[in-house]
């Protein structure tokens, strides 16, 4: 019995949501259209010291679990450098002390940890 167009559509549709392709499509779409309508010559203003390191930890943050395409989209659209700051000025702008065990993780991992352990001090 031979399979209907439908049914190819489907399983193929299946296949590719299973194996996180069509999510990973969608969101490349995404991030190519906003490329195609963003107008490089229209200025950005300079970000604020807090913005820049906020955009800096949410950028490791994405970089860490592999959201490449939202990532590329918040750099060209906050106006972030390429090469992202490195992340011993980060630490030390914002008072962090890494432990060796955390030093795997994206840092804003450790500032939602310190409030969550927060006493109430």
């Amino acid at each position: 019995m031979m399979a209907s167009i439908t049914d190819l559509k489907s399983a193929l549709k299946e296949t590719l949501e299973a194996r996180g392709v069509l999510s990973q499509l969608r969101a490349r779409m995404r991030a190519e259209v906003f490329r195609a309508l963003d107008d490089p010559s229209e200025p950005r203003p300079s970000p604020s010291k807090e913005t820049l390191l906020i955009n800096e930890l949410i950028r490791e943050y994405l970089k860490f679990h592999k959201y490449h395409h939202t990532e590329s989209v918040l750099i060209a659209e906050s106006g972030q450098q390429d090469v992202p700051l490195d992340r011993t000025f980060i630490a030390s702008e914002l008072n962090i002390v890494e432990e060796p065990s955390t030093r795997t993780l994206p840092l804003l991992y450790g500032v939602v940890s310190h409030f969550l352990n927060e006493d109430g001090a």
